[in-house]
C-alpha cells in the first residue's frame, strides 16, 4: 500500500546519462526529495543502467522499458515504497518495442488501486509517417487509459508531446500546422480530459501563463522562455482531487535536458 502524502515528480532526461553528468541527482536528492520519479528518454539499454542511475534521488526500486534501438527513447519509474505489481508495455507491440510505458499498481487500503505511470508518448516532428504513428498511439493509448480507468485510479506521468491550449506554448499561432499543436492533437488531449474524464493535474492548481516545460535548443528559446507545456499529470478525479494547493513545480533554475522537471504533492 501506497502511503500518503505523496510527492511525484515527471521528467524528460534526454538521455540519462547527460542529466546524471548535469547533476540530477544531487538535485533529486538535495530538493526535489520525490517518493516517485517518471522519467524519460533514457537513451540507454539495460547495460548501460550502472547502480548509481539505477537509483536517482536515492530511490530504492526502480522499473525501465528501453527501446530496442540504442539511443532511443525508453522510460523509468522510479519509488519510495515498493508496488504491489510491476507492468512493462502497455501490449503494443509497434510502441512496447519503442520503449514507452511503465506502470507502478499499488493495492489501496478499503480496496481499489492505484496506477502511476510513466509515459513517453511518440513525437511526430521528423516526418509524416511518424505523424502518423503517432496518431495511431494516441488511439490505442486512449482505450488503454479508459481501461485503467474502469480498474481504479490513475496517475500518468510523461512527456505527451503536445500543447493542449494556446496557453500551453508561447508561439501557438506559429505552429498551427505544426506536430504537438496540430488540431487531432489538442482534440485526443480535450476529449481524455472532458469525455474520459482525466484531470490535467498542474492546470488545476496553476492557470497562468508562461509556464512552460519545454524549449527549442535553437534562438535562446530557453532564455527567453518561448516554450511548450508537453510533460503533465494527468490524473483520474480522486487522485487530481488530493493534489495540493500551491504544490505545482516547474524547476528553472538548473538545467539537467532541454525539458524541466514537473513535481506535484498528492495529500
Amino acid at each position: 500500500m501506497l502511503p500518503f502524502p505523496l510527492r511525484v515528480t515527471t521528467l524528460n532526461l534526454n538521455g540519462v546519462r547527460s542529466a546524471a553528468n548535469k547533476g540530477v541527482d544531487d538535485w533529486l536528492r538535495s530538493q526535489a526529495r520525490p517518493d516517485v520519479l517518471c522519467v524519460q528518454e533514457l537513451k540507454a539499454l539495460e547495460a548501460d543502467m550502472t547502480p548509481s542511475l539505477r537509483t536517482l534521488g536515492g530511490l530504492p526500486g526502480a522499473a525501465f522499458q528501453h527501446a530496442e534501438k540504442p539511443g532511443y527513447s525508453g522510460v523509468g519509474l522510479y519509488w519510495k515504497h515498493e508496488p504491489d505489481e510491476v507492468r512493462i508495455g502497455f501490449g503494443h507491440a509497434e510502441f512496447d518495442a519503442e520503449g514507452r510505458y511503465v506502470e507502478a499498481i499499488y493495492k489501496r487500503s478499503g480496496g481499489g488501486r492505484l496506477s502511476i505511470v510513466s509515459a513517453y508518448f511518440p513525437s511526430g516532428s521528423s516526418s509524416e509517417e511518424r505523424q502518423q504513428a503517432k496518431f495511431r498511439f494516441l488511439a490505442d493509448f486512449h482505450e488503454h487509459l479508459l481501461a485503467l480507468k474502469a480498474a481504479g485510479e490513475v496517475l500518468l506521468c510523461g512527456d505527451v508531446n503536445i500543447a493542449h491550449k494556446e496557453i500551453d506554448l508561447k508561439n501557438w499561432k506559429g505552429n498551427l500546422k505544426n506536430s504537438g499543436f496540430l488540431p487531432e492533437e489538442r482534440a485526443w488531449m480535450t476529449r481524455l480530459i472532458d469525455e474520459a474524464g482525466y484531470v490535467d493535474v498542474f492546470r488545476q492548481l496553476d492557470p497562468a501563463p508562461n509556464r512552460y516545460t519545454w524549449w527549442s535548443n535553437r534562438g535562446q528559446a530557453r532564455a527567453k522562455n518561448v516554450g511548450w507545456r508537453i510533460d503533465y499529470h494527468l490524473a483520474t478525479p480522486g487522485i487530481a482531487a488530493q493534489a495540493k494547493s500551491d504544490s505545482a513545480w516547474i524547476y528553472t533554475e538548473q538545467r539537467f535536458s532541454d525539458h524541466a522537471p514537473l513535481t506535484i504533492d498528492y495529500a
